[in-house]
């Protein structure tokens, strides 16, 4: 009797373990997420007004779903273990909620965790203008720094009157603004102790006290120092960028690039003979852009300390393609992981590793726009100018062309926004044959 009683303890016993295994795998399944968050997951990359770059990674081959807050919005084949979805048409300033799901025979096997973006906002076209005309024969500024709302300066050639009211036949290269007024200054190259009045055609400000003037010339706050050339340069340092005064590069005409680090100067070879016009930069990735007429227009990359071309196309100023960087390429500029590069017809937006192929995000007549330069603050904040003293602002969903400044006129070559302070530089012609420098300050 005791045998069988311990015999039935034993049977209830592992009927009791095995209930209680069936129960715990049975609560397992029944769960409304679904399981397999290590076999997919879903960043956010990006962010505009209006789309969602989301980086999706999992097994190739692997059949998804996306969703935006648990509405299903596409369905696709993960080709690759990585790849980046753009979902557009959202609302600026507003969260959405991404999952990334698993579908295998018409059922979900797994899914990612929920990752949240946030898109930008807009901001405003509301800028007031202060237009400044000085100098007269050939006076021209060609670019512009902003320091601050206060402290802004600009780089050319202004011929004014001497003390005695007589034309003064040796032009001011650097004009700075005190919040006031423009004063005007004469800087000096010094080369082995020689001077020489510098064409300054170039400025990139770190700060107050640590600006780069014409690629050769560093204001350290105290002074301006020279920066000694020991390479060949057969050129105006047409456009500056660099991570700091130790460490920055120069382009300029008939391709030439020249890169100073360390108190050395490196000639770089660029594989063009356009005029290099514009240059800028992030930690990882540098792009030059230029053009000359019956010459190719570039644009170029860095790679291993080399520059490699990403584009170079004859300049057909009426090859003109909404999904092909075409025409003229005039201006580069980048902002997270998106380039932004301009010509003669539109702006273009691509990714930094684009092979030439962007997206137009102008799209408007080609005859309201022949822009030669473009900055911003964020990719819903960029500002561009060029033609008949044409400056257009986009917001991140619209552009504003700011009429009160157009003249047929004026051609301005250079434009810098700094949060609420916007400033353009080119020339004006008066009667076909004098030119005055020009300046537009914008403030929002």
């Amino acid at each position: 009797m005791k045998k069988k009683t311990f015999m039935l303890m034993v049977k209830n016993k592992i009927m009791s373990i095995l209930l209680l295994f069936l129960i715990t795998a049975m609560l397992s399944c029944n769960t409304t997420e679904p399981d397999g968050t290590k076999t997919i997951s879903l960043s956010i990359e990006d962010v505009s007004c209006t789309e969602a770059w989301l980086k999706i990674s999992g097994a190739a081959g692997s059949s998804l779903i996306l969703k935006r807050d648990d509405k299903e919005v596409k369905s696709f084949l993960l080709n690759t273990a990585d790849t980046t979805i753009v979902d557009d048409s959202l609302l600026p300033n507003k969260s959405y909620a991404y999952q990334a799901l698993i579908k295998t025979s018409g059922v979900i096997t797994g899914g990612s965790p929920k990752a949240t973006a946030t898109t930008l906002d807009t901001t405003s076209h509301n800028f007031t203008w202060q237009t400044f005309t000085f100098g007269d024969e050939t006076s021209v500024l060609f670019d512009v720094a902003i320091i601050d709302e206060n402290n802004i300066w600009a780089v050319g050639e202004i011929y004014l009157k001497d003390s005695l009211g007589n034309p003064d036949p040796t032009f001011y290269n650097l004009a700075k603004w005190n919040g006031v007024a423009w004063k005007f200054e004469k800087v000096y190259y010094f080369y082995q102790g020689n001077p020489s009045l510098a064409h300054l055609k170039s400025i990139f400000v770190f700060n107050d006290k640590d600006i780069l003037i014409g690629g050769f010339i560093h204001w350290t706050g105290n002074g301006l120092e020279s920066i000694p050339l020991n390479i060949s340069f057969p050129s105006d340092a047409n456009k500056i960028w660099g991570k700091s005064s130790k460490d920055f590069y120069i382009v300029g005409n008939s391709g030439n690039i020249a890169h100073y680090q360390n108190g050395s100067w490196q000639k770089i070879e660029s594989g063009t003979t356009s005029d290099l016009l514009d240059i800028y930069g992030d930690e990882q990735n540098i792009f030059i852009a230029g053009y000359r007429d019956f010459k190719p227009s570039v644009l170029l990359k860095s790679k291993d300390g080399a520059f490699q071309k990403i584009i170079e196309e004859e300049n057909n100023l009426f090859n003109y393609r909404s999904d092909f960087i075409s025409g003229a390429i005039k201006s580069v500029w980048l902002k997270n992981k998106k380039l932004f590069t301009l010509t003669w017809f539109d702006l273009y937006r691509s990714e930094i590793k684009t092979d030439g192929t962007a997206q137009a995000i102008w799209k408007g007549n080609i005859q309201d726009w022949g822009m030669v330069g473009v900055r911003g603050n964020d990719v819903n904040d960029i500002i561009a100018c060029g033609a008949f003293g044409r400056v257009w602002h986009y917001s991140g969903i619209t552009w504003q062309r700011f009429n009160e400044l157009e003249d047929n006129r004026d051609l301005l070559y250079k434009i810098e926004i700094k949060g609420n302070i916007c400033v353009a530089v080119g020339y004006r012609y008066e009667n076909g044959i004098e030119r005055y420098g020009l300046i537009h300050i914008g403030r929002r």
